[in-house]
């Protein structure tokens, strides 16, 4: 193997740090809409539907709501990375002058 230069793997750990914020970002307004999209129907349906009113305990309600704001979380930052890092493995891959 080669030897690798400073400024390279800099580069490297730079636009890695940059790939990671882009995931925190979509993953946190992915989670604030699933958040607010399984909320108003959990506390309407508490209000409403006699079932839920009986079975489902404050508890219950907040669990619904993490749950689904959690799973967006995860979901939309880890497209988002692989995403970022399959652009720049590509942008790498190829000569400037030709068109992938």
């Amino acid at each position: 193997m080669g030897s690798v230069s400073r400024s390279s793997l800099d580069q490297k750990l730079a636009m890695a740090k940059r790939c990671s914020h882009e995931g925190v970002v979509a993953g946190t307004k992915a989670a604030m809409v699933a958040t607010v999209a399984s909320a108003i129907p959990t506390l309407a349906s508490v209000r409403m539907i006699p079932w839920a009113r009986s079975f489902l305990n404050p508890a219950a309600q907040a669990l619904i709501v993490s749950s689904a704001a959690g799973a967006a979380y995860f979901i939309v930052a880890d497209k988002t990375v692989l995403a970022a890092a399959r652009k720049n493995s590509f942008k790498d891959a190829y000569p400037a002058d030709i068109k992938a």
